[in-house]
């Protein structure tokens, strides 16, 4: 919720606070972001706010805010305000608690945008709005008919792709790819990765060391190790955590 307000990527035209509601330091912040954006703040029962917040375990408060808008692919492979390309694409992500965590631990490392496939894919629904918690509203998210063909039209506008893979004999630690410029990590989906045609449009493809008895890490987890690794590499600059 602090997130959609404080960006102001997306009016919002009101923001219902639970009647029972105690408190707190951050509410207060709500209510002043709420008022800056010119947001009607609506005192409502706790039943009525649970009933339309469409996910579990509402926390009390809710807006009523303009559905998010789609990045052009195009518009994603260009440098944005001095920050080179960095994107995330994810060939059918199907848990939207997946798709949350990675979206959270792609904006905390620095990616400029995602690609998510139309169709056998999870989309931002509330679910993964709230595990993401507040990721969504500073990425570029671009939906895209396929990966594949969306990886071949990247790589025409000069982003190296980097696929994970668990199969891949080269370590993302070793991974010999220029990172400096427009990159693109691509994860397949749970259970059976990279489909076929993804692993084969690929520039390059690496693994993560798996050293434990488990055969591998979760998509989220793995995500997480990559985009990190990866920006890492890229030399990004950090902000204070």
């Amino acid at each position: 919720m602090r997130e959609l307000l404080a960006a102001g990527r997306r009016p919002v035209r009101e923001v219902w606070i639970a009647e029972d509601l105690d408190p707190s330091p951050q509410l207060d912040e709500i209510e002043r972001l709420a008022m800056r954006r010119k947001a009607r703040l609506v005192s409502v029962s706790r039943s009525r706010l649970e009933g339309a917040a469409r996910t579990d375990a509402p926390q009390g408060v809710l807006a009523r805010a303009q559905s998010l808008e789609e990045a052009d692919l195009d518009d994603l492979c260009r440098p944005r305000r001095g920050r080179v390309p960095f994107l995330l694409v994810l060939d059918g992500v199907t848990d939207p608690h997946n798709l949350g965590a990675l979206l959270r631990s792609a904006e905390c490392a620095g990616i400029t945008g995602v690609v998510l496939p139309r169709h056998r894919s999870a989309l931002v629904t509330p679910t993964v709005a709230k595990v993401a918690a507040g990721a969504i509203e500073h990425l570029a998210l671009s939906v895209v008919p396929g990966i594949p063909g969306a990886l071949q039209r990247m790589e025409q506008r000069g982003v190296t792709s980097v696929g994970l893979d668990a199969t891949a004999p080269v370590s993302l630690f070793d991974l010999d790819v220029a990172t400096d410029g427009p990159l693109a990590l691509v994860l397949g989906s749970e259970g059976r990765g990279l489909a076929q045609l993804t692993r084969r449009r690929c520039s390059a493809l690496a693994s993560i060391p798996q050293f434990g008895v488990l055969e591998a890490l979760n998509v989220a987890a793995a995500g997480a190790v990559a985009c990190f690794e990866l920006a890492r590499r890229r030399g990004s600059p950090a902000r204070p955590g």
